[in-house]
């Protein structure tokens, strides 16, 4: 039966502090079945009190710190993957099985993608190390594309998997790849999917953000229709943000994102 995640990084943001410990009062509230949590390189000194609170939800899917792939696109590979071990270690104490990568991030994002490419391997081995599943997410591109990307990695390592997030596609008009079956090679390699909608236009930075479902444009109803039929057996992760300025979940708004997630991908 699939699992309806909640992305801590809907919940936890610089409106609140990035205060891990309203999770705490903030999950109880939630119709999900358990969490992703997202995590940020400035809570890497906190990481026993981030495993204590963690530990007392149930979180399947870690997603890891950003800076891990902006640094390997900057050539900074050492240091990308001690953080990616960090991660790990606490990925692993806290029970979860799933990895999400950015595997290029940040200003330097894909603009030298041979070096993300080739530190795919080394990141691999790690994660199997601490018996995780990794997966590399569709991120935007400031370059090229990330179906070029993902094409190029399933082509060297045959048993890469993928998370493949609805915004990230859409921001780069390539959510109808996932339709077209000219691309058949990507829907067994698709572990996990992030659910959002999104209200730009083609790489129109200045409308980033995840909407709630139904407040944008993409056609949800084909999505959905599309993840039933290719028999996804995997779970689902919203990360539309339902936040008040002062960083206060709307819970109303993310628990109807999260029904309409349930409900479309109901057996």
């Amino acid at each position: 039966m699939h699992r309806v995640l909640c992305s801590t990084g809907a919940l936890i943001t610089k409106r609140n502090g990035r205060d891990y410990e309203l999770l705490r009062a903030i999950v109880p509230q939630l119709s999900c079945d358990g969490l992703e949590f997202m995590m940020y390189q400035s809570w890497h000194d906190r990481m026993d009190a981030l495993q204590r609170v963690l530990s007392e939800f149930p979180v399947p899917v870690f997603h890891m710190t950003k800076q891990i792939g902006e640094w390997i696109s900057q050539g900074m590979l050492s240091e990308a993957e001690d953080m990616f071990r960090e991660d790990c270690a606490l990925a692993r104490a806290i029970g979860s099985q799933l990895l999400v990568l950015h595997l290029w991030s940040g200003v330097a994002s894909d603009q030298h993608i041979e070096r993300n490419v080739t530190a795919y391997p080394s990141l691999r081995e790690i994660a199997d190390h601490h018996g995780l599943r990794l997966t590399v997410e569709n991120v935007v591109c400031n370059t090229q594309d990330p179906m070029t990307h993902l094409r190029a990695l399933a082509e060297v390592y045959r048993d890469v998997a993928f998370t493949f997030d609805t915004k990230m596609a859409a921001f780069h008009s390539q959510l109808d790849a996932l339709y077209d079956p000219a691309n058949a090679w990507l829907l067994p390699r698709i572990a996990h999917f992030h659910v959002n909608d999104y209200g730009g236009g083609h790489m129109d930075w200045a409308h980033m953000a995840a909407l709630p479902l139904g407040q944008g444009r993409i056609d949800l109803d084909r999505f959905f229709a599309h993840v039933r039929g290719m028999g996804y057996q995997g779970d689902f992760t919203c990360e539309a943000t339902a936040l008040e300025e002062e960083g206060a979940v709307r819970y109303d708004e993310m628990n109807a994102n999260l029904r309409r997630i349930r409900q479309e991908v109901a057996p």
